[in-house]
């Protein structure tokens, strides 16, 4: 894999959950390239190319994470926190997509430097329909200045 223009970087270890949220962005029209991650610990090898990803160009940043909070090896927060720390990494946009809807946790990332908290809806519908605004929220955003 092209590992050099991934755009978007989503660490989930629940693979039903990133399946769907995959499938919700592809059938919404979010075409960026994602590469999906299965913990925190590999989203880091992503970011510091290391392991797998030795051979990726170091300059070359996702333009936006999507990180769980409650992942196996490294949580999201311990992710958050290191990119927000790096001076290189602290620039990428970074997005809590969880089913924690603890105020001590949402409270925590945003001090950590999150830039949105979305928490996964339970039933499907609105998991689909929350993931569809997300990535209507991204392509926004992401928009070139003129």
């Amino acid at each position: 894999m092209d590992y050099e223009n991934i755009e978007i970087l989503f660490a989930e270890d629940s693979m039903e959950d990133a399946m769907l949220t995959m499938r919700a962005l592809s059938k919404s029209g979010f075409t960026n390239k994602l590469l999906h991650v299965k913990d925190g610990a590999e989203a880091l090898d992503f970011l510091y190319c290391r392991g797998i990803y030795s051979k990726r160009n170091p300059k070359s940043h996702p333009k936006l994470l999507l990180l769980d909070l409650k992942m196996p090896k490294m949580s999201g927060m311990q992710v958050l926190e290191k990119v927000k720390t790096d001076d290189a990494l602290k620039s990428i946009p970074i997005v809590i997509l969880t089913s924690s809807q603890e105020d001590p946790d949402i409270a925590e990332c945003y001090k950590l430097g999150a830039n949105s908290y979305i928490v996964k809806p339970v039933d499907s519908n609105n998991f689909f329909n929350a993931i569809k605004e997300l990535g209507m929220y991204w392509m926004i955003l992401s928009q070139p200045a003129n």
